[in-house]
């Protein structure tokens, strides 16, 4: 047993406090033991450890050579693209373990990834995928998510290779724009919501369909949570179409996801509209956020620090005052814990004690400029550094 005091924390609240833990979590400080190891923040801001709401394991070339973007017209042109880039990348397992340090380096502890299953793949790259966290475990946790990139209905066998994917790992189950893509939206959220109810398991559907379609998809994948008692078990990804109409229609579809408990993700992408998180928020909704594709085949952006993420999200959302910040860090923290069905992460007494110690005035200075400079406390305990900073290379 081993008992520590981060003293002079300043926590995202705005109080001072000190930080007894033991055991990996949060004790009363006043019942640690004499000679605790005491650590003095000297006032450095202390934020609760992230949380990946939505990101690729499988896509990204961290850890491969750089792969320049090559444009396409269509989503089909993109995913032709992808596979020709991935066939001469390093092994899926490879790259996803050198995404998966680098997240953990800036602070993240847990994640829910997407990975892509079709009759060309198999299970494949969901094995592969599998094999990297497997290393990683008790350091990032990661949900898998069974995702029909290439289509369910459009692609014959996938719908089979996806209940398979749930029998091998994935613990969520995906979908892909029901009706623009896949072309059959009620047959596509059969096979989604039926394959989920088999495995008892989550929902998490990307939807990148626009306007008055979008939000009629919106709206039935609502309605279908309902009818299948899945409230709290259902995310739509993106959601553009909540971007795309006005505030009061975005106020009433909010209300019916509330109502239905279903969460919507964002990363407020930089070429397409995207929900409006203080009206989703305001009406109930559970808003969070991941860092989606990190220099992959779609786009050439992105590292995987989650608090550059909030920052991109405020300063879209036009999220400013410190409270709204505060919602913004919420995104990457509690909210999206709570999307995947995690424990909220706090700095109670009995809390898991795993937080990211910011060089920052507080929370809002920390969302508002990130700062690469960071500390991760996993469990009550300093995460020595990965890599070394340029100046030690230089040394």
């Amino acid at each position: 047993m081993t008992d520590r005091i981060y003293a002079n924390a300043l926590t995202p609240d705005g109080n001072r406090s000190d930080l007894a833990t033991r055991d990996g979590r949060f004790v009363p400080v006043e019942t640690a033991a004499p000679d605790a190891r005491r650590i003095d923040l000297d006032g450095l801001t202390v934020l609760p450890a992230f949380v990946e709401g939505h990101i690729h394991l499988d896509k990204s070339f961290v850890g491969d050579a750089w792969h320049p973007h090559q444009p396409a017209d269509t989503l089909r042109e993109r995913l032709a693209v992808e596979k020709r880039l991935l066939a001469s990348a390093l092994p899926v397992t490879d790259r996803a373990e050198a995404l998966l340090a680098q997240a953990h380096a800036f602070g993240t502890v847990a994640m829910r990834s997407h990975v892509d299953v079709d009759p060309v793949l198999g299970l494949d790259s969901l094995h592969a995928v599998a094999a990297a966290c497997e290393k990683w475990k008790g350091r990032v946790d990661v949900e898998l998510v069974a995702f029909p990139q290439a289509g369910i209905v459009s692609n014959p066998g996938t719908a089979d290779l996806l209940d398979a994917a749930m029998r091998e790992g994935a613990t969520v189950m995906g979908g892909l724009d029901p009706t623009e893509f896949d072309g059959d939206a009620e047959a596509h959220l059969d096979i989604v919501f039926g394959t989920a109810g088999r495995h008892g398991s989550k929902i998490d559907i990307h939807l990148h369909e626009h306007g008055a379609g979008g939000i009629e998809q919106i709206e039935r994948i609502a309605a279908r949570t309902t009818a299948a008692g899945m409230a709290g078990l259902v995310t739509i990804s993106h959601a553009y179409a909540l971007g795309d109409v006005g505030l009061d229609q975005a106020r009433r579809v909010a209300a019916a996801l509330a109502e239905a408990g279903v969460a919507i993700m964002t990363n407020a992408p930089g070429d397409h509209p995207f929900p409006p998180v203080a009206v989703l928020r305001a009406e109930g909704v559970c808003v969070f956020a991941g860092n989606d594709n990190i220099r992959d085949a779609w786009w050439p952006y992105g590292n995987g620090d989650l608090l550059e993420r909030a920052m991109m999200i405020g300063y879209r959302s036009g999220l400013n005052t410190d409270e709204e910040l505060g919602h913004a860090l919420d995104m990457i923290t509690v909210d999206a814990a709570r999307a995947l069905g995690r424990p909220v992460p706090g700095f109670a007494v009995g809390d898991e004690a795993s937080f990211v110690i910011v060089d920052a005035p507080n929370a809002a200075a920390a969302v508002a400029s990130p700062s690469s400079e960071r500390v991760l406390v996993q469990r009550g305990e300093i995460v020595p550094r990965s890599r070394p900073s340029i100046h030690s290379r230089l040394a």
